[in-house]
């Protein structure tokens, strides 16, 4: 039971119930209260920092529109600078436009002129080539005449010169004038080729045959023959062949001819131990030799078999040439000896000079130093005679006591 200003309750009692229930709901409200105040001072607590962080949010936001209102200006400038530029830019270019035009039309214009002043030249110049050319035209034409006179006089050689040839043919058509004819073209160019000790013309061998021409070349290969003779009668057979027949039987006869020539040349003049192994066949025409490589190539191959080389008279020169250049190494080294003989003599008579070279500047040396101490006497000399003329006795007295006489040397020679 409970006992309130005199009144007593019972604990089941409804009134008692009602008034334990509203006892709590407002001790309920006031600790609700209580927590409410603590929040809402938690709250304003943790409201501080962040009302201040709005505000400095709410600085930083003012900034930027002014940071937004002077790019706004200076896009404005940008805008306005860069439309003062363009027009700028525009009358500049209009400025030069105009320039490029009046300096074009000034170029026309001069060039029109010049192009007038060259046409007015040119046509002078034709009328006076035209001129000029009649007047060659006459010239010509008298130059013309003279020329078919001279030609009318060079008719008259070559009919001469046709006697000649036909003379000559007659040398030709004889075997032993064709020889001596053979042997005079080979002498004429070995002697231009070769020095007149390296070869000899009509050289008889050991075996009494007489050879054309020996060159004597040091082993090896050894001295070498050339013959001279030529198959003449065969070739012009077969140039002057007009049927086949003809034709037929020259080329044998020609085939024949060579063979016999070289079988003759490869007995006759390679000898062994004496000559070298092989010979020249010389043909003085160049006529033969080419028709010879043109048409009948076995016969080159026979003679490369017997060792016997055909040539003419432009592949003689330049095999001569050859054994020029062998004979001259030959020669070299036959004098190697001699000249290492004179290289060591000189080499000698180098030392002795540079040592009798060494002396003779020693005793210039010498002859300078002992003109130096003449001329230093020399000047002491002349200083005591103008003393003396002058009567100076006192200081010659003085100098007396400190001048020494200086011997004279003399040279070593």
């Amino acid at each position: 039971m409970i006992t309130v200003a005199g009144q007593t309750y019972q604990w089941g009692d409804p009134q008692v119930t009602a008034a334990l229930i509203g006892a709590g709901v407002i001790v309920l409200i006031l600790i609700l209260l209580i927590m409410a105040v603590r929040a809402a001072g938690r709250s304003a607590q943790m409201a501080a920092p962040l009302a201040q962080q709005m505000q400095i949010l709410g600085g930083h936001v003012q900034q930027l529109g002014a940071g937004q209102e002077q790019l706004r200006g200076g896009l404005q400038t940008v805008s306005d600078t860069q439309a003062n530029a363009q027009a700028q830019m525009i009358q500049s270019i209009e400025l030069r436009m105009a320039n490029v035009q009046q300096q074009m039309q000034d170029r026309l214009a001069d060039n029109a002129a010049k192009s007038a002043r060259s046409l007015a030249e040119m046509q002078e110049r034709m009328n006076h080539t035209l001129h000029g050319s009649a007047k060659q035209t006459t010239t010509s034409l008298t130059q013309l005449q003279e020329r078919l006179a001279a030609i009318d006089k060079a008719q008259d050689n070559i009919t001469k010169l046709s006697g000649d040839v036909l003379s000559l043919q007659d040398i030709l058509s004889n075997k032993q004038t064709r020889g001596a004819f053979g042997e005079i073209q080979l002498h004429d160019i070995v002697s231009k080729a070769l020095p007149s000790d390296s070869y000899s013309l009509q050289a008889t061998l050991s075996n009494g045959k007489r050879a054309d021409c020996l060159i004597h070349l040091p082993n090896p290969p050894g001295p070498i023959v050339i013959d001279s003779k030529f198959p003449l009668e065969a070739y012009e057979a077969l140039r002057n062949a007009k049927t086949d027949y003809e034709l037929k039987e020259a080329v044998a006869k020609m085939k024949v001819s060579v063979k016999t020539h070289i079988k003759a040349i490869s007995e006759k003049y390679i000898l062994d131990g004496e000559t070298a192994d092989g010979a020249l066949m010389f043909l003085p025409s160049e006529a033969v030799y080419a028709e010879l490589h043109a048409n009948f190539p076995e016969l080159i191959r026979d003679g490369f078999a017997a060792r016997v080389w055909i040539v003419s008279p432009t592949t003689c020169m330049a095999t001569l040439n050859t054994m020029r250049a062998i004979l001259k190494d030959a020669r070299m080294r036959e004098q190697a000896g001699a000249i290492r003989k004179e290289l060591g003599a000189l080499h000698g008579d180098v030392e002795r000079l540079v040592t009798r070279v060494g002396n003779l500047d020693r005793h210039f040396g010498q002859a300078r130093k002992d003109v130096d101490e003449i001329m230093i006497s020399s000047e002491k000399a002349a200083k005591r005679a103008g003393r003396l003329h002058n009567f100076d006795f006192e200081e010659l007295s003085r100098d007396g006591a400190e001048t020494t006489v200086v011997p004279l040397t003399k040279p070593d020679v």
